[in-house]
């Protein structure tokens, strides 16, 4: 799959690459939101890859325009909001949202592109307040898939719990064996009693090289990035 990305300004990275791997494991079905779609990778590699129905919303007008590129593109029909997914008002609701949300915290130097900013830095949508608005538009057991920073796992699973999310399942990413987990991926669900199931960590370099996990798994998604001014 081809996605088109801007030249300067904000790019998918691995992070979001070993989110839709978790995404995978964890399966699709029905009604799916991608929250901040950025270039379009995740919503796309959902229809891509299952018989969903797939929207997506972005706050950013230039991102919309590389959002419908790439699915016109990658021929992947997939229904794009531009706004402000914490005040847009959604005429239906979801069963699973999907999002590689800004999670930078207050103390990391932000960046002085705008782009890359609101992509980043969590103040563009606190984290809270994106749980209490997935609760208003998910099912009954809808679920949310995203990834954030591990230093702040407590944070998450105490706002999880307050709006009635079950953390089901979580995996850690580390750089390499000897380094704490950087990014840590969170399946939850509502109302639900299951118990939590800790996947296997995912260690991303052994010896300065991507380990053959790794690399297996940037093949099995397949994405081909191109950047372009539009």
């Amino acid at each position: 799959m081809i996605i088109y990305q801007p030249i300067e300004g904000y790019c998918y990275n691995s992070d979001t690459i070993f989110l839709y791997h978790f995404i995978r494991r964890i399966g699709l079905q029905g009604a799916v939101l991608d929250v901040g779609t950025g270039s379009g990778i995740l919503a796309l590699l959902a229809k891509r890859d299952f018989d969903v129905e797939v929207d997506a919303i972005e706050l950013q007008e230039r991102f919309v325009q590389y959002a419908k590129i790439n699915a016109k593109a990658n021929k992947l029909p997939i229904h794009i909001y531009l706004g402000d997914f914490l005040h847009m008002h959604f005429q239906k609701r979801y069963d699973y949202i999907i999002t590689n949300p800004p999670f930078y915290h207050t103390g990391v130097l932000r960046s002085k592109n705008p782009m890359v900013d609101m992509a980043r830095y969590s103040g563009h949508m606190p984290f809270e307040e994106f749980v209490k608005k997935a609760n208003q538009i998910l099912r009954p057991k809808g679920a949310l898939i995203f990834c954030y920073d591990a230093k702040q796992t407590q944070e998450l699973i105490e706002k999880l719990s307050r709006y009635k999310f079950t953390v089901e399942a979580m995996q850690f990413v580390h750089p390499n064996s000897n380094k704490d987990a950087t990014l840590v991926m969170i399946y939850a669900k509502k109302s639900s009693k299951s118990l939590s199931k800790i996947v296997p960590p995912l260690i991303v370099f052994e010896d300065g090289e991507y380990r053959e996990e790794t690399k297996k798994i940037f093949q099995e998604v397949g994405v081909y990035s191109i950047k372009c001014h539009i």
